[in-house]
């Protein structure tokens, strides 16, 4: 290996360096203070677990994302985690085991497999909060609240939420009578949006033509709000469970407009993220204009049940990365004061009083630390004073 190569990263893999890191470490702080003003409690998880944990749940779709190795203490196989949520399932479930409501935020580090999307990072921050042990909109609203709070926080303006409910592709699946397979393919060409290949797919395995023309609508039927009130309509002599996601869902948009009277919203029920274990609302986040979503999220209900309890849940995270790359959010930047590498009384007090005023101090080690400050630390008449450089 060339000294070259030794400093090479690993593709979609970086540094974050000053001062971005400064301004990254910021917004995880106040995103942070935010949560806990919400009455969510701070989780650390580790960054690796047995593979029985990590892809069993909502977990299991991220086999693919997820590092193996062997753990030379025993030979079993563990799993550096691609999603923190898995983990917030099991300490939910079983290392708190709380009655009632429990509210849960975290930060952290995790790591893919590849890129989620074209340029992505595969270390990115991931941020969250989840509430588990309620069953309604009152919760979905709740965690949506939190996500649109985070990004205006963020100093994220124009926000489009696009929305979704897995419940009315997956009634009116249970009265298609596909086999397995023939439903993975429908769920793959609506993933990709490949709708000549859905043109073909419907006559082909739909013999209740109402039923099959209804699932190619959801295809097309996306746009503002307002368009809930036509879903409704054709999903009504189909699914009455159709019918309950629908109304969910225009209850869900009534708060949000009235909480979030400049918040774009967009529908669109073919939006089929997670459906493996999404049980209800979905959503995601973007930057008005953008084509990836800063934050996600969705209920989740039961993903507990694999640790031995089951119960209703629902959450977001963002990737703290791509926050930080549209923030407009400025990080002010203290000045940095340059001190004699001399240790005496009243110059070493001074140091202290000024670092925890939060300015940050250096001592002098060589003649080139004074052109990284913008102030010395100087003795005039006998007293130690701040000087401008």
């Amino acid at each position: 290996m060339t000294i070259a190569d030794r400093w090479l990263l690993p593709d979609g893999v970086e540094d974050i360096l000053p001062p971005k890191a400064e301004q990254i470490e910021t917004l995880r702080s106040k995103l942070l203070d935010l949560y806990k003003s919400w009455g969510y409690d701070q989780v650390m998880p580790p960054m690796m677990e047995y593979l029985e944990s990590l892809l069993t749940g909502v977990g299991h779709d991220l086999d693919t994302q997820t590092f193996k190795v062997t753990d030379q203490l025993n030979g079993r196989l563990m799993g550096v985690r691609a999603d923190i949520t898995p983990q917030v399932a099991r300490i939910d479930a079983h290392s708190l085991a709380r009655e009632g409501v429990s509210r849960f935020c975290y930060a952290g580090q995790v790591l893919h497999t590849k890129p989620a999307h074209t340029m992505d990072t595969r270390n990115p921050i991931q941020l969250g909060a989840e509430v588990y042990g309620h069953a309604g909109i009152a919760s979905d609203f709740e965690v949506i609240a939190l996500m649109l709070e985070s990004l205006k926080l963020s100093k994220i303006e124009a926000i489009t939420l696009d929305l979704g409910h897995v419940g009315v592709f997956r009634s009116l699946m249970q009265k298609a009578a596909l086999d397995s397979d023939q439903e993975r393919g429908l769920f793959d060409i609506l993933r990709r949006k490949a709708l000549p290949e859905l043109e073909a797919y419907i006559p082909k395995y739909f013999k209740n033509q109402s039923l099959g023309e209804a699932v190619r609508q959801l295809a097309y039927l996306c746009g503002g709000p307002e368009i809930l009130n036509t879903i409704r309509e054709l999903v009504a002599p189909l699914s009455a469970d159709a019918v309950e996601a629908v109304d969910a869902l225009k209850q869900l948009v009534g708060r949000i407009q009235t909480q979030f009277s400049d918040v774009n919203i967009y529908i669109d029920l073919s939006e089929l993220r997670g459906y493996n274990y999404h049980t209800g609302v979905v959503f995601s986040a973007f930057k008005t204009g953008g084509s990836q979503p800063l934050a996600s999220g969705g209920r989740y209900d039961e993903t507990g049940k694999v640790f031995g309890r089951a119960r209703p849940a629902t959450g977001f995270s963002l990737n703290l990365l791509k926050v930080a790359d549209v923030t407009s959010l400025e990080v002010a930047k203290s000045k940095l004061i340059l001190a004699p590498e001399q240790s005496e009384g009243d110059l070493n007090v001074l140091i202290d009083e000024l670092r925890a005023k939060g300015h940050r101090v250096i001592r002098q080690l060589t003649d080139s630390d004074v052109e990284l400050c913008d102030a010395v630390l100087t003795q005039v008449d006998g007293k130690w004073m701040v000087q401008d450089r």
